[in-house]
């Protein structure tokens, strides 16, 4: 058994829990402490901290972040602080906590944990994992590797963002129903089983919860389509993998140079630390 702890940063809490990366397990109740208005990297970081000395796992953290993760490096901020942008933080992390860090997109760890342990065990070929609620995240995974950072909320159908329309919170925003909201995330699925031809989505986020009242009005032409399985713990088990896996499930096919917004003398020494 390997337990490692994984660590998710939400919007409104950042929750942790060790992690049996054997069988994607929670081995102790989630400890969540509130996000820190504003989130500051210098304020969940303490957070990040505070997680890590409550459970004591020891060996690698995983941390999930809302935004672009590109070999540590957090390039987007788009609902916490602007900070983020371009800050190594994985040596941030590694410095707060004294252990390695490694940090991972929230929606892309949702996707590694439910690809292995949740809706996609056993399923080959490519995998589609999305989340609706606030926006839409991505995760695409190819038997079992992943290609990070997808971030295909973003693509524009219909002369806007995909999740400005489709999403959970579009959903409550014009007041739809779940037959008339599935027929636009129809339009969206449609739109991706052109672009990428997945053998399966899944479905997560919020709306995964209440599949009885979409998963019969969504219509696909070729793939499969489930709800996700692992809900709330979904982040934590994806932010394991990846740490315990030494965060080579995002970098597999990329060792080039870090970019250059991280490369200031104390995070290229928190990456060097890490590599020994």
């Amino acid at each position: 058994m390997s337990v490692i702890l994984g660590i998710d940063i939400g919007g409104s809490g950042i929750k942790g829990a060790p992690v049996d990366t054997t069988t994607g397990k929670l081995l102790a109740e989630r400890h969540r402490i509130p996000t820190p208005e504003g989130a500051h990297p210098d304020a969940v970081k303490d957070v990040v901290a505070e997680l890590a000395q409550h459970f004591g796992t020891g060996g690698p953290i995983g941390v999930t972040f809302p935004g672009i993760v590109q070999r540590g490096v957090t390039l987007s901020a788009a609902n916490v602080d602007k900070a983020w942008i371009g800050l190594d933080a994985d040596a941030l992390f590694t410095e707060a906590t004294g252990q390695e860090v490694h940090l991972i997109n929230d929606a892309d760890a949702a996707g590694l944990a439910e690809a292995r342990f949740g809706a996609g065990a056993g399923e080959g070929g490519v995998v589609l994992v999305l989340t609706f609620g606030t926006g839409i995240g991505s995760a695409l995974i190819q038997n079992g590797v992943l290609l990070p950072n997808t971030e295909l909320g973003h693509l524009w159908l219909r002369d806007k963002e995909a999740e400005g329309w489709a999403s959970d919170r579009a959903r409550e925003r014009d007041d739809l129903n779940w037959k008339q909201w599935s027929k636009r995330v129809s339009t969206y699925l449609g739109h991706l089983e052109l672009l990428f031809s997945p053998d399966l989505f899944i479905i997560g986020g919020g709306v995964s919860k209440k599949a009885d009242k979409w998963q019969d009005h969504l219509k696909l032409e070729r793939s499969k389509l489930v709800p996700a399985k692992l809900l709330n713990e979904a982040g934590i088990v994806g932010a394991a993998m990846l740490a315990q896996e030494g965060g080579a499930a995002t970098q597999k096919a990329d060792e080039a140079e870090k970019p250059a917004a991280s490369k200031d003398a104390l995070k290229a020494d928190g990456k060097a630390s890490k590599k020994k």
